[in-house]
């Protein structure tokens, strides 16, 4: 038989708007010795609170929706992550969504979430998406963007890194150790991280007095195939380069495997920068040179920002603005 609160408030010889109050954590009024009773009579009975008739009085439900575009880029379950310990300390549920890079995906989701009345939304957008759609046009709740913004989305708040400057603080750094025919393997260009990094990239090369070789742009997807593709048609055209700035890690992964495979030596001939710093930088040989993204602190500050929203504390946010580092490894000399 189902324990009620009614029952709990029985046992426990309180009001059930004690028991209420106890479960809801909005207990300071309550003694410590009724508090104690009240979770004592809770844990013995293993009574679960009905938090959908909760919110029915509250009108918030305690639980967040994330959507993030590649579950399978490492990239995303460390952000996924930050964003969970920051839920799991403020007593909120984290339902995850992955869109496949799939716009139909990605609106299918923002439309669930507001159906199980999720109090907010954080949400890292296909790399295709360029413009706002109908769903997110419907959203009523709090969205915090991370890594991607979205032009005219008006609920949003985002969370993002300076990626001109990381971009510009690689190639520099390419440049100084004696690289000059740069060229840049770049995930899709309707990304604005892409378009940030594509400037970053340019604004190096010019500052350093070099010029971008011909035809020195190459933009795919955030892959290692893709990282692979790209090197293999530089190669097949016989073009003359001695480094290569990749628009993540996998892609730089990619370009990796295929120099290896024509017995390119990396860094000697050709040295190769990636970015984001995922795991699997550091378990090739030789280790990748990088740019790190806070990627964890991200979503960990994604959570933050959104649970304060929701708590009608947002004149009192302070956004953060996130910084990348250069990470030298192995793949540059």
């Amino acid at each position: 038989m189902k324990v009620t609160i009614k029952d709990i408030a029985r046992l426990a010889e309180v009001s059930t708007a004690t028991v209420s109050k106890v479960v809801n954590g909005k207990d300071e009024k309550i003694s410590s010795a009724t508090r104690m009773r009240v979770m004592a009579v809770i844990e013995e009975s293993g009574y679960v609170p009905n938090r959908i008739a909760s919110s029915m009085v509250t009108k918030k439900t305690k639980t967040l929706g994330l959507i993030i575009p590649d579950i399978t880029n490492p990239f995303f379950p460390e952000l996924a992550r930050g964003v969970e310990d920051v839920a799991n300390k403020e007593g909120y549920t984290l339902i995850l969504c992955n869109s496949d890079n799939s716009l139909e995906k990605e609106d299918a989701y923002i439309d669930m979430l507001q159906e199980k009345m999720v109090d907010g939304i954080i949400f890292t957008a296909s790399s295709s998406r360029t413009e706002i759609s109908s769903a997110l046009k419907r959203v009523k709740i709090p969205v915090i963007t991370v890594d991607r913004d979205i032009d005219g989305l008006k609920s949003q708040k985002k969370i993002v890194v300076d990626n001109e400057e990381g971009a510009y603080e690689a190639v520099s750094y390419m440049v100084t150790r004696g690289y000059g025919k740069i060229y840049h393997i770049s995930g899709p260009m309707t990304s604005k991280p892409a378009q940030q990094r594509y400037k970053g990239y340019l604004n190096a090369l010019s500052d350093k007095g070099v010029l971008p070789p011909k035809d020195h742009l190459l933009s795919g997807d955030y892959s290692g195939e893709w990282g692979f593709e790209g090197v293999k048609r530089l190669l097949e055209k016989d073009a003359d380069f001695d480094g290569i700035f990749c628009g993540n890690d996998l892609i730089a992964l990619g370009a990796m495997k295929a120099l290896h495979q024509k017995g390119v030596d990396v860094p000697g001939k050709v040295g190769i920068i990636g970015y984001d710093d995922i795991y699997m930088a550091q378990m090739v040989s030789p280790e990748l040179t990088t740019v790190k993204q806070p990627n964890y602190e991200m979503g960990y500050q994604a959570g933050r920002v959104l649970i304060g929203m929701i708590q009608g504390a947002e004149k009192d946010i302070e956004l953060e603005n996130l910084k990348t580092h250069l990470v030298i490894r192995g793949t540059t000399r």
